[in-house]
């Protein structure tokens, strides 16, 4: 039976066992989808050497950098990136070949040009993880200036002590990258001085797990507009299958 997965810790937040079962009902395939839930990247050979049907593999925090140690081969735009979201597995005799993409990008731009139309502001980019990758390359095509924000001083990066009325008024699109409000931890919010959003501010967040993160509902309390991470993650998983498929 053919298989599916997805690589990461933890999964507990993860849509994609849910998505990708019932994508495979629908088009009536006997194939599965497995969470690997591994505490090490470093496990990931014995992973692919154990389950000899896998055909492709999401990649979700923290691995979308370290993984790329095991690619055989990277696609550039992931490798511009630095960042993979996607793993193509062709196997061929004992052989196995390892490609990595990242769709973070095409489900990032796809549901943001429907999110903020005609309008490019500027942007913050809360986190520099391996998903702020993605994000930075998304903007760069939209031709929207943006500069990260993280707790520790780094070039082309604020702090978020740094925020303050005048950077939130020339910044106009908020993009929550870091795990900060996904369930079990709803509390909790990336610490941006919130009074300083007003109707004209766009508050997008990756995480979809609450549906309405704090981030978004304080947002939302001061009329800017918000946006979670679901419909990108739609259309990346769409973009995953069609690449675990492509001859």
């Amino acid at each position: 039976m053919k298989t599916y997965g997805i690589l990461g810790y933890p999964l507990g937040h993860s849509f994609s066992k849910k998505f990708f079962t019932e994508k495979f009902n629908q088009l009536n395939l006997e194939a599965k989808f497995l969470n690997f839930e591994l505490p090490a990247i470093e496990e990931l050979p014995a992973v692919l050497k154990k389950n000899d049907n896998l055909n492709g593999l999401c990649v979700t925090i923290p691995y979308k950098e370290e993984v790329i140690q095991f690619l055989d081969e990277i696609d550039p735009l992931a490798k511009k990136l630095g960042a993979v979201n996607s793993i193509q597995i062709v196997r061929k005799g004992d052989q196995i070949k390892l490609k990595g993409f990242n769709t973070d990008i095409y489900g990032f731009l796809e549901s943001l040009k429907l999110f903020l139309g005609a309008k490019r502001p500027k942007a913050l980019i809360l986190g520099t993880g391996g998903a702020s990758k993605a994000i930075a390359g998304g903007l760069e095509e939209l031709d929207i200036d943006f500069k990260f924000v993280s707790r520790n001083a780094k070039e082309n990066c604020f702090t978020y002590t740094q925020l303050n009325a005048n950077i939130i008024k020339e910044y106009k699109l908020i993009v929550n990258c870091s795990p900060l409000g996904t369930f079990p931890k709803e509390d909790t919010c990336p610490d941006i001085p919130y009074d300083f959003l007003s109707q004209e501010h766009f508050l997008y967040d990756l995480v979809y797990n609450p549906a309405e993160t704090l981030f978004l509902k304080k947002g939302a309390a001061k009329g800017a507009n918000t946006h979670n991470g679901l419909r990108m993650l739609h259309l990346q998983a769409e973009r995953n299958w069609e690449i675990w498929n492509q001859k």
